[in-house]
C-alpha cells in the first residue's frame, strides 16, 4: 500500500484491475445464482400446470364448459386438444431445465477454472442441479397441483396460450414426428391383446394331459377383462324383488318360496329399487306382528351401468363389501341384477347349492354340434355353451343380448314356430315362441372345428358323442 500512495502507477493499476475483476465476478455469480432461483420456479409452475391439467375430473371440465369465467374457459378449450397442451408443457419444462443444467456448468467453469476443470467439481455440480430440479421442479409442485388442480389450472391458464405461439414450430415438429411413429408402429388395442392371449391358450391346451373343465377356467380367465355388466347380468324380467307395501306375514312365504339371502326391495315398480333386504337381518324377527316395520332393515342399493367391465365390478365388490349390484341403464331405469356369484362363475363356471335345482335349465344338447336354449339365454352364455367366438354375432345383433333377441335381429319380426334362418355356420329353427316373444330355439352351429380355425379360437369338443346332455348356466 505504501508503494501506491508513493506514486507507483502500475501497482495502482494492477490493484484497481484486481478490484474491478472481483467486483464483476461476484456479480455474474449474483446474476447466475438468481437466473437458476428463477427458472426453478418457471419449472415448478410448468410441472405444477402439467399436473393439474391433466388430474381434472369429467366432473371439474363439465364445471369449466359451463363456467362463464374466462380462465374456465381457456382451460376446456385446451384440453380439447391434450396432446398439443402436453407437448408445450414438455418444451418449456425441459428447455427450463437444460439452462438450469447449463448455468450450474458456468458457475463451476469459473470457479474452478476455465482452461483445466476438474472433474468432481462438475459432477458436484450436476448432481446439485439434479436435485434441485427434480424436488423442487417436479416433485413438490406435482404434489401440490394435485391437491390444488382447479386453482392451478385456472392460475397458469392465461399464460398457456402465450406460450403455445412461442413453441408452436418446435410444438408442430414433435407431434409430426409422434403421429409418425404411431403409425409406423401401432399400438396394439385391447381386442388384439386378447385375441392374441386365446391363440396362445388354444396352442397351449393341445395336449390331452389337460381336462375339460381346466379349458374353461383359462378361456374364462382370458376373456374375464372383455366381459359388460349387461351381457351376464339377469334380465330384469327374472329379477325376484319385494314391494315395501308388502308387511311381514306376507313377506315371509315369499321368502321361503324363492329361497334368496339378499332380494332387492321397491316401491310402486323395479324401475324404483330403493335397498336390498338380506334375509339375515330379518330372522331376529320372525315373531314381529304385521305392525313390524321391516323397511327399516333395508340396506343402500348399489348401482352400475350396464357397459361396466365386470373386472372393474369385481375390484368394487371386494372395496365396498358388497354382493349384488343393481343394473341401470342411461336413463336410469333398472335392467337386470349382477352377484358376485355371476361374476366368479365367469372363471369357474357354474356353482351349485344344495338350494339348486333342475328347474332353470336353459339349454339342452343333443349332440356335438346341436343345441337347444332358451331364448332368455344371454348371446354370451350361449357362445360360452356351443364354445364359438364371443364376437360372432356382434354385426347383426344390434342392441340385443339374448338368443330371443338375436332372433328378433335375423328375422325383423317376431318368428313363428318352425321358421328357419341361416347366418353363416349357424342354422336357427323356433321350437316354441308366441305374438309376444321367442321361447326355445333349436341352433345348429355346423363345422365347428373349422370355424374355431378361421377365427383362431378352437378349442376341444368339451361335450362329445350324440347322447343327450342338459344343462343351466345361472340360477
Amino acid at each position: 500500500m505504501e508503494s501506491i500512495d508513493s506514486g507507483d502507477p502500475l501497482s495502482y493499476s494492477l490493484l484497481q484491475l484486481f478490484h474491478d475483476t472481483t467486483a464483476l465476478l461476484r456479480i455474474e455469480y449474483l446474476a447466475a445464482i438468481t437466473a437458476c432461483f428463477l427458472l426453478l420456479l418457471l419449472s415448478a409452475l410448468a410441472s405444477g400446470a402439467e399436473a393439474a391439467f391433466f388430474s381434472l375430473t369429467d366432473e371439474d371440465l363439465e364445471k369449466c364448459r359451463e363456467s362463464n369465467k374466462r380462465t374456465d374457459q381457456t382451460i376446456f378449450t385446451l384440453l380439447q386438444n391434450p396432446r398439443q397442451l402436453l407437448t408445450n408443457l414438455l418444451i418449456l419444462n425441459n428447455g427450463i431445465n437444460v439452462a438450469i443444467i447449463t448455468l450450474f456448468a458456468y458457475v463451476a467453469w469459473k470457479l474452478f477454472g476455465s482452461t483445466t476443470l476438474p472433474v468432481w467439481p462438475l459432477v458436484a455440480c450436476m448432481l446439485v442441479a439434479t436435485f434441485f430440479i427434480v424436488f423442487f421442479g417436479e416433485v413438490l409442485p406435482k404434489v401440490y397441483a394435485h391437491k390444488r388442480r382447479v386453482l392451478i389450472a385456472r392460475r397458469t391458464a392465461p399464460l398457456l396460450p402465450v406460450l403455445q405461439v412461442m413453441v408452436s414450430p418446435l410444438s408442430w415438429l414433435l407431434q409430426s414426428i409422434s403421429v409418425f411413429m404411431e403409425r409406423r408402429f401401432p399400438t396394439r388395442a385391447y381386442s388384439h391383446t386378447i385375441e392374441e392371449l386365446q391363440q396362445s391358450l388354444d396352442a397351449a391346451l393341445t395336449n390331452e394331459g389337460t381336462s375339460p373343465e381346466e379349458r374353461k377356467i383359462l378361456r374364462g380367465i382370458v376373456n374375464f377383462g372383455s366381459i359388460t355388466v349387461r351381457q351376464i347380468m339377469r334380465p330384469r324380467v327374472d329379477v325376484v324383488a319385494f314391494n315395501t307395501k308388502s308387511t311381514l306375514p306376507e313377506l315371509l312365504p315369499e321368502i321361503v318360496k324363492w329361497g334368496y339371502s339378499r332380494v332387492p326391495v321397491y316401491t310402486e315398480s323395479t324401475d324404483r329399487i330403493e335397498g336390498i333386504l338380506y334375509i339375515k337381518d330379518l330372522l331376529p324377527y320372525l315373531d314381529e306382528g304385521p305392525g313390524f316395520e321391516w323397511q327399516k332393515l333395508v340396506r343402500a342399493p348399489f348401482f352400475v351401468p350396464e357397459t361396466k367391465r365386470i373386472a372393474d365390478l369385481f375390484q368394487e365388490f371386494k372395496e365396498k363389501h358388497v354382493h349384488m349390484a343393481i343394473v341401470v341403464n342411461e336413463y336410469g331405469g333398472t335392467t337386470g341384477l349382477l352377484t358376485l356369484e355371476d361374476i366368479v362363475e365367469e372363471i369357474v363356471g357354474e356353482i351349485n347349492d344344495e338350494f339348486d335345482d333342475d328347474d332353470d335349465i336353459i339349454y339342452s344338447q343333443l349332440d356335438e354340434n346341436t343345441f337347444i336354449f332358451d331364448g332368455k339365454t344371454s348371446l354370451h352364455d350361449f357362445c360360452k355353451i356351443t364354445e364359438v367366438p364371443f364376437d360372432a354375432f356382434n354385426e347383426v345383433k344390434g342392441e340385443n343380448e339374448t338368443v330371443a333377441g338375436l332372433m328378433l335381429a335375423l328375422f325383423s319380426r317376431i318368428p313363428r314356430v318352425g321358421e328357419s334362418i341361416t347366418y353363416e355356420q349357424y342354422y336357427f329353427t323356433i321350437e316354441s315362441a308366441d305374438s309376444k316373444r321367442v321361447k326355445r330355439v333349436k341352433i345348429n352351429v355346423a363345422d365347428k372345428k373349422e370355424q374355431y380355425q378361421k377365427h383362431n379360437r378352437s378349442e376341444s369338443v368339451l361335450m362329445a358323442g350324440n347322447g343327450s346332455s342338459h344343462g343351466r348356466m345361472r340360477s
